[in-house]
Order: structure tokens, then sequence, then C-alpha cells
């Protein structure tokens, strides 16, 4: 499962009866991508409508005919995510920016877990860089590696 599968809206149920729809707690699900995308936000209130804005307008904007569905959304927030570790915030403090920055969340768990399996990730193209020959791919992994593990 994808860690944008574990992004959340915070205050949910609010927003849900402000602009009185229902949809998916889930920040990327495609009904809640669609109000975001194309629904009328009128209704939030203005700090809510800021915020609401902030993440569509950081995550949402791009060029193709399938947005928001080409998943450049997802690639987008991802790396968001691995922005903020890199600037050496942990998990729990990650959350609390996201939270901050546009309502939405995870359980820090689960960012643990993301930031785990990008660190594999990192481990396999630095092994497979070394065994084609190609030491600058591999050089580059290793920094980042080190980066997402400080």
């Amino acid at each position: 499962m994808a860690v944008t599968d574990k992004i959340y809206v915070k205050n949910h149920r609010q927003i849900a009866s402000q602009i009185d729809t229902r949809f998916p707690k889930s920040a990327f699900s495609g009904a809640t991508l669609d109000i975001l995308f194309t629904g009328d936000l009128s209704d939030l209130d203005e700090a809510t409508r800021d915020k609401v804005l902030d993440f569509s307008e950081d995550f949402l904007d791009c060029g193709c005919d399938s947005n928001p569905y080409c998943g450049h959304p997802e690639r987008k927030f991802v790396k968001y995510l691995l922005d903020l570790r890199a600037q050496g915030l942990d998990p729990e403090s990650m959350v609390d920016v996201m939270t901050q920055d546009y309502m939405v969340y995870a359980y820090p768990g689960d960012l643990y877990s993301f930031l785990d399996d990008a660190v594999r990730t990192l481990e396999a193209v630095e092994d497979l860089a070394e065994v084609d020959g190609r030491q600058e791919q591999a050089e580059r992994a290793t920094r980042e590696k080190r980066e997402l593990s400080r």
C-alpha cells in the first residue's frame, strides 16, 4: 500500500458537513480528489478553504488530461514527504508540518515504514549500480540513503 493511501483529511467530518457532501477520509482517494479539484468550496470557513486550496495548488496542479488521476499528485506528495525528511524532521514532526500546511495527517508509524522502505530501495539501487559499474549513481544512492537515515 502506498504511503499516499495513508494520508488523511484532518477534521474530515467538519469539512464534509460544511460543504454538505460525503467523501472518504483518505486525501488521495478518487472522490476526495474530485471534490478538491472540481468541487464548490465556497461554504468552507476561510482558514479551511485556504488550506484546501494550498493542497490543491501544490499537489493537483499539472497539465495532464487525466488530472488529478494521473499519479502526479501522489508523486508530488511523496517528494514533499522526502523534502520534510531532508530538512531533518522525524515522522512525528513531519505529521505536525503536513497538518499545519495542508490539514492532512498520517500516523507516524506509517511514515516510519515509508522511510524504511525508501532506504531499502536506495540500498538496492546502490547495489545494482555498483554491479553495473555505475559508480556515480551508486554514490548518489548512498548519499540519499544517508540523508534519509539520519
